[in-house]
């Protein structure tokens, strides 16, 4: 049995220069670990609540309120608990907040110590994490890997509104080997910067570190895609295909959908129609926060008439919340949800959900955020418990680099037990 000895959090920064928590939890044996958190650009309506500062110090970002909390109100509370014991401790983190959105703590302050305590579980018992999770949720028989989502372009709020949707991403085909569909995306990835600059087009990188290009349509980045898989070894709708993360909530103004293929802004039956054409022209398999949270009518409508052959992924408007997720599911609104820890701040929240979407049979995508740490917990995660897909954001910044190497490191442990 290893128990808690102490925690120290303090305050560094992530990969966009936007503070977060960083925290070290010791062990009694000696051995400690260490966890960051990461943050985001956008909040949903139904996230918990990560607790900034809101003063004068760092345009209010800092979050020294939150590194308090866990040093002077958590802290005293943990010492001399099991780490083994996830739930109990999640539980007491809980409680201790007392309030549905974690305000008072800040989801950012009890996620540092729910992730701690599982990587300190792991150590405790001399086990890989992704080993210690699957053994300990059993949510798979076997370890496997899942398959990447991987940014090409980014869009929205990531890429300076330089084009409407927020991210335009490749996916590799089934058939290819993780280490092989990162090849690819590293060969891509050259391609499109070769081309942009062949072009004189500018060639400058969002939020996550995709580049993001001013095009005249949205449609014109699949089009850049295209050329540049031209240019590559690489077969178009054989070695991979295209992706969408809409995030339509960030271009609903006024009833309508703002974006530049129609001027007046398109309702939302004319943006189904963008989204039956884009899946028909461009191979797009992959759809994320495609309408806003309120027209369920439409989900339903998009499910209905590409759901077979297209995956429906909802984030934001279920934002990993186990009820959210089951109304979801009840009114067929999509057929795969996208989770991040962030958004419930335990890691037994989490497994609860992911445990849902498993036994739903539904598509489970382990997802960044858009201010990542090189904390790689989510790897581990997705792997452990058996996740159709991860999303990391591009294949640039260490932030994000960080994940893609850890899951190769993964793939080859895996290739050298079987």
């Amino acid at each position: 049995m290893a128990l808690i000895y102490a925690l120290q959090a303090r305050e560094v920064l992530d990969g966009r220069g936007w503070p977060t928590i960083e925290l070290v939890l010791w062990l009694d044996n000696g051995f400690s670990v260490i966890t960051t958190v990461p943050t985001a650009v956008s909040k949903g309506d139904h996230d918990s609540v990560e607790l900034r500062d809101l003063d004068q110090r760092v345009s209010g970002l800092g979050v020294q309120k939150a590194v308090n909390n866990i040093n002077q109100i958590i802290a005293p509370q943990l010492v001399g608990k099991d780490v083994l014991k996830q739930r109990e401790i999640d539980q007491l983190l809980i409680n201790l907040d007392g309030t549905q959105t974690k305000s008072k703590l800040g989801a950012n302050a009890i996620l540092a110590v729910s992730q701690a305590v599982l990587k300190a579980g792991a150590l405790s018992v001399g086990l890989p994490l992704y080993q210690y999770i699957q053994k300990k949720y059993r949510l798979v028989d076997d370890i496997s890997m899942p398959n990447c989502i991987i940014t090409a372009l980014d869009g929205g709020v990531h890429g300076g509104k330089n084009l409407d949707f927020r991210e335009f991403l490749i996916i590799p085909a089934s058939h290819m080997s993780i280490d092989k569909s990162i090849e690819m995306a590293v060969t891509l990835k050259q391609k499109v910067e070769d081309l942009l600059v062949s072009k004189g087009a500018i060639h400058s990188i969002g939020v996550t570190g995709g580049f993001s290009p001013n095009l005249y349509k949205n449609t014109d980045a699949f089009e850049l895609l295209i050329e540049a898989i031209r240019q590559s070894p690489y077969v178009f709708a054989q070695d991979l295909f295209f992706g969408l993360n809409a995030a339509a909530y960030d271009i609903y103004e006024a009833a309508k959908y703002r974006v530049r293929e129609n001027n007046q802004g398109m309702s939302s039956s004319e943006l189904l129609a963008l989204y039956k054409k884009m899946r028909e022209s461009y191979k797009l398999i992959y759809l994320e926060d495609p309408f806003i949270e309120s027209e369920d009518n439409r989900w339903q409508e998009l499910v209905r008439e590409i759901g077979k052959t297209t995956t429906i992924a909802a984030c934001n408007n279920v934002s990993s919340k186990v009820s959210l997720i089951n109304k979801g599911i009840k009114n067929q609104d999509f057929n795969a949800v996208v989770i991040k820890p962030k958004h419930l701040g335990t890691i037994s929240e989490t497994m609860e959900s992911i445990k849902l979407i498993k036994d739903s049979k539904l598509d489970l995508i382990i997802s960044h955020s858009s201010g990542e740490t090189n904390e790689t917990l989510i790897v581990d995660l997705a792997v452990a418990v058996g996740a159709n897909y991860v999303k990391f954001g591009p294949l640039n910044r260490g932030e994000r680099v960080a994940k893609y190497n850890r899951l190769l490191e993964i793939f080859r442990e895996t290739q050298a037990s079987s």
